[in-house]
């Protein structure tokens, strides 16, 4: 018995530190397996040749369709610009695609210097855009407020009638429009233009309401003990807080009435109130055979939104970032 079934106790019958440790089939899998666990994380295996080929293939493949989107949405506006810098007389001896050799600026001269030019476009615009984005963004954010924050009978059904006029194509109430403000008798004015889009936007009252309902209720309620009303509860708190999504709204704005061509096109007769998108059009008329003249028009047209983008493509990233958190 001694023998055979030795006393914890004696020197010589105890069991070794590692043996004791080792897996209770004492076979040698257990050995293989306390190796495989211990093996570093950090090594992979090998790739083999048939998994290597497809990994490239399909980076190779991402890589090629992004490079032909790139090529398809770039290249009109890189056509545009080059053949703005392109005399007319190389235009016509060495085609549409030859690249400026020496690049001049003598149809953006020209643009500005004739009688029908862009001065007056290029103004009217301005003017029409600074004063439809201020209305916008103040009655949005009011509207935002109250339909976010405030109380009051048939608040959430009439937000959502207001918010179903975005269902309502444009083309539907150009008619009505234009039968109205001609019975107003501000037909071919400046009130005609901004009128029907200065008391708010649909999309961004929508977009900021949604963003003002995420605001602490603990911080409006201290600023409100300390005395704040409502208007310098807006200034002081609401907007420093949305100031991305507000940057964002801001930029879509400009863009969208930059570019705004229908009703322009409509309620307005003749160069007094002509904006930018209605004298490029009209060039292609009455310079048919001119490209030159032209594609320097539709670059000075997009020219600043491209570089609106440029200067707040931070703000804009961030704002889509925090929706996405939200």
């Amino acid at each position: 018995m001694t023998a055979q079934d030795p006393s914890p106790a004696g020197g010589h019958g105890t069991r070794p530190a590692d043996e004791r440790s080792a897996p209770a089939d004492g076979g040698g899998s257990g050995g293989r397996d306390h190796r495989r666990t211990a093996r570093p994380s950090g090594r992979r295996r090998p790739l083999t040749g048939s998994l290597l080929a497809r990994r490239v293939l399909g980076h190779g493949a991402t890589y090629l369709v992004l490079i032909v989107a790139a090529a398809l949405t770039l290249g009109p506006f890189l056509f545009s610009v080059m053949t703005a810098l392109t005399s007319t007389t190389q235009f016509a001896q060495e085609g549409p695609l030859s690249v400026p050799a020496p690049p001049v600026l003598d149809n953006v001269i020209d643009l500005f210097s004739s009688e029908d030019g862009f001065v007056t476009p290029v103004a009217v615009t301005v003017q029409m855009v600074a004063v439809i984005l201020a209305g916008q963004m103040v009655f949005s954010v009011l509207a935002a407020y109250a339909f976010a924050q405030l109380r009051f009978p048939g608040r959430d059904l009439l937000f959502w009638v207001y918010i179903a006029t975005l269902m309502v194509p444009q083309v539907v109430v150009v008619v009505p429009l234009y039968l109205m403000l001609s019975e107003m008798g501000l037909r071919n004015t400046f009130w005609a233009l901004v009128l029907p889009f200065v008391l708010g936007s649909p999309y961004a009252i929508f977009l900021l309401r949604e963003n003002f309902r995420g605001i602490p209720s603990e911080l409006m309620d201290a600023m409100r003990i300390d005395g704040a009303g409502t208007l310098r509860l807006l200034w002081h708190l609401v907007v420093p807080l949305n100031r991305p999504i507000i940057v964002t709204l801001v930029l879509i704005t400009v863009v969208t009435h930059w570019n705004s061509f229908m009703w322009p096109m409509v309620i307005t007769s003749g160069p007094e109130w002509r904006v930018i998108t209605v004298a490029t059009s009209a060039l292609q008329s009455q310079y048919n055979n001119n490209w030159t003249l032209v594609m320097a028009g539709t670059t000075l047209a997009m020219l600043p939104l491209v570089i609106l983008m440029i200067v707040f493509q931070k703000q804009i990233t961030r704002s889509v970032g925090d929706a996405t958190l939200r």
